[in-house]
């Protein structure tokens, strides 16, 4: 009997310990988050490969030229599903409260558009692939949790070409 109970003390412990430490905050950093929605289009789908989101601050005297990495849940998204009041977390990091300048989405190959009658063509994203989408943000990191909400908006983004081709000229805002 003793032994049971010295082990669920051990337990408790533990367990207090653990939510004490992950419950004190840092007042010089923040968690950024990068979340994606969308408004109507007459498609019926625009997915788009993403492969890495990162962020830019201020210092550009560092060896990344102030670009960082963030934990990016990598894959190919429907823009369309997330319409309505509906958008998904696409990359987080923890970050020193500094200026964000710029959020850059590294695409992949594997975009595509479907029309109405259910036939999918490619997506062609100029420069996608090499130097990234980008996008001006200018905000100074200050909460504990900070989240921009990009609207990729594929109505106006998308586009066909003379010759048949489907291109993406990405028009993102934040919201």
């Amino acid at each position: 009997m003793k032994i049971a109970s010295l082990k669920y003390f051990a337990l408790i412990t533990a367990v207090t310990t653990i939510s004490i430490i992950s419950c004190k905050k840092d007042d010089n950093n923040s968690t950024l988050q990068v979340r994606m929605t969308d408004g109507p289009t007459n498609l019926a789908e625009v997915n788009v490969d993403i492969k890495e989101i990162s962020v830019k601050f201020s210092d550009d005297t560092s060896s990344t030229n102030g670009w960082m990495s963030m934990s990016t849940h990598a894959g190919v998204y429907n823009l369309l599903g997330l319409q309505n009041g509906v958008d998904t977390l696409l990359a987080t990091l923890v970050v020193p409260q500094d200026m964000v300048k710029e959020i850059r989405f590294v695409l992949g190959p594997n975009n595509s558009i479907k029309d109405t009658l259910g036939v999918v063509y490619p997506l062609t994203i100029p420069s996608g692939e090499e130097s990234g989408l980008k996008i001006k943000v200018n905000k100074k990191l200050s909460a504990s949790l900070e989240t921009l909400l990009i609207d990729f908006d594929a109505a106006l983004s998308v586009y066909k070409t003379g010759t048949g081709e489907y291109k993406l000229k990405p028009v993102l805002k934040i919201k």
